[in-house]
């Protein structure tokens, strides 16, 4: 390979690099709440109204929406429930949106699950469950999900639609959480979201 043709690639990985780097980096805060509000849950006015994702039957259980940060996310390609949601967010809200508490504990994705681990509590250990939650988020449309798949870790966003059940058609069910309070598995929320949108970075 010539001088000319390594230097070329050579760029070119350096500018692939940068472009990933930027990409993929986290969005930084300064310490403190940035999403101080808890998340807004509602009953449904009369009968719910039915939705449907591919051939998947969407039932509303409660109205929902909520202002968090995102402690991290986990896209999902092969999985059952990919098909509607391909995407989890880990949320965190009042304390648990404040950089200076979220630098004291480790905070991963897997299997549909979100996880943490702390070897000191920097907030109490039930003020950590009830402030932050793994959410698998159903676009409505193709502009949600186009807003969904631009989220970055550490960014502020703002949605709302409806914790829901979802029913396949061989039989299979995934029902959302309808509290905060709850850990382990089956304390995800499942939400339908109706509107997304992300605060300036």
């Amino acid at each position: 390979m010539s001088n000319i043709r390594a230097f070329a690639l050579l760029v070119a990985v350096l500018i692939a690099s940068a472009v990933w780097f930027h990409a993929e980096r986290p969005v930084s805060h300064p310490p403190g709440v940035i999403a101080p509000d808890i998340p807004l849950q509602g009953d449904i006015d009369g009968a719910a109204h039915p939705l449907q994702k591919k051939n998947i039957a969407i039932t509303p259980l409660a109205t929902f929406s909520i202002t968090a940060r995102v402690l991290s996310r986990a896209d999902y390609r092969w999985d059952t429930a990919a098909a509607i949601s391909p995407t989890d967010l880990a949320l965190g809200w009042g304390r648990m949106s404040d950089t200076a508490v979220l630098d004291k504990i480790d905070i991963s994705q897997s299997v549909r699950f979100y996880n943490w681990r702390v070897r000191e509590f920097p907030i109490p250990e039930r003020e950590i469950i009830e402030s932050s939650a793994n959410m698998h988020l159903i676009p409505a449309d193709s502009t949600v999900a186009r807003a969904i798949d631009r989220v970055k870790q550490g960014d502020v966003v703002t949605f709302d639609g409806y914790l829901i059940e979802a029913r396949w058609p061989d039989g299979g069910i995934w029902r959302s959480s309808l509290t905060r309070s709850d850990s382990g598995a089956g304390a995800c929320e499942v939400v339908w979201v109706e509107r997304f949108s992300i605060a300036p970075r």
